[in-house]
């Protein structure tokens, strides 16, 4: 005789594996304590949801949510008392720009015999920093890096401004208008000033109507496709420039390495994020066009997410040690 089955007890559905993991200097590893975060920003309480897995989260389909979930982010890990950003400008993941950081921070070791260099006399230049300067928080804190972010937005830079005054490290980051909204680098840099290392997020999309097909799918990926919601710009924000622009990706990238060319003495390593790997190709047909020495392509991976930047430079590897005598006050690490 058979036993009779036991019916089945609804469970919660299995979280799905990250696919990679981060950067292993990243803070940002394993869930969140989000009794931690909240502790160090009340404001969070508000916005956790149980998700369907059982576990605490936030809607990242909600701008706010994501705001304050960043605020707490920062206050928690890397000691920033004050963060604020305007409303409907980019409000970037936090542990996807950390991973940006570390990387170039082991990009820079390669050129110091395997040690990551340290302190105030390393400078970065985050180009298009944004409203949120998240790329200098991040990068002073670990590394006490000193940066200088620019943007061509007004209304970003008083806001990336507020920030940096507001914690006091007027003296680590400064900030700069880019006047000339038809170039990068050009017109930005004085002929004085060296950088060892430049990163930047680039505008993706090439039309308003492409960023807004973006924030569509994005939308249905969170699950929130529903037609009766209105939908923000984007699930993270973004203000036009910060989204989009003429030639797009690949537009603004090779403009980026053609305008890199002209003060290839002045920078050590060039850098940007690259959204589309399709767009490598060309990439690295540009770079080979005007003479880079070296380029590499970085992959990261945040879980489900994948993720990369390109990185060049003009300096063989005897004008990279060079470099490092001269600038970094040392001969050996």
């Amino acid at each position: 005789m058979t036993a009779p089955r036991k019916p089945k007890t609804p469970s919660t559905p299995a979280e799905p594996r990250e696919k990679a993991t981060l950067h292993p200097r990243n803070r940002h590893q394993g869930r969140y304590d989000f009794p931690k975060l909240i502790k160090s920003n009340p404001e969070l309480a508000k916005f956790v949801i149980i998700n369907p897995y059982g576990k605490e989260s936030i809607d990242f389909a909600d701008p706010s949510a994501v705001r304050v979930f960043n605020r707490a982010l920062l206050k928690s890990f890397y000691g920033i008392a004050h963060w604020d950003i305007p409303a409907d400008y980019l409000c970037p993941p936090i542990p996807g720009r950390a991973d940006y950081v570390h990387f170039l921070a082991d990009l820079l070791a390669e050129s110091n015999e395997g040690v990551i260099p340290r302190g105030a006399l390393i400078k970065a230049l985050d180009i298009g920093t944004g409203a949120n300067c998240v790329y200098p928080l991040i990068g002073h804190s670990d590394y006490g890096w000193h940066f200088l972010g620019s943007d061509i937005d007004p209304t970003a830079v008083a806001a990336a401004t507020a920030i940096i005054k507001s914690n006091s490290l007027h003296k680590a980051v400064s900030l700069r208008l880019q006047g000339n909204r038809k170039q990068i680098l050009l017109d930005l840099l004085k002929s004085d000033e060296r950088f060892d290392v430049t990163m930047c997020n680039p505008p993706f999309h090439a039309s308003l109507d492409e960023a807004q097909r973006g924030s569509h799918r994005k939308w249905r990926a969170l699950g929130k496709a529903d037609p009766k919601r209105k939908l923000p710009v984007l699930n993270f924000g973004g203000q036009s420039q910060e989204l989009w622009c003429e030639g797009g990706e690949i537009g603004f990238v090779t403009q980026l390495i053609n305008e890199s060319k002209q003060v290839a003495r002045q920078v050590l390593w060039f850098s940007t994020l690259v959204s589309k790997a399709s767009n490598l190709p060309m990439i690295q047909g540009t770079l080979k066009k005007i003479g880079a020495v070296q380029s590499q392509v970085v992959e990261m991976s945040q879980g489900q997410k994948q993720s990369r930047f390109v990185a060049w430079t003009f300096h063989d590897k005897a004008q990279q040690l060079a470099w490092r005598a001269e600038r970094w006050n040392t001969t050996k690490p």
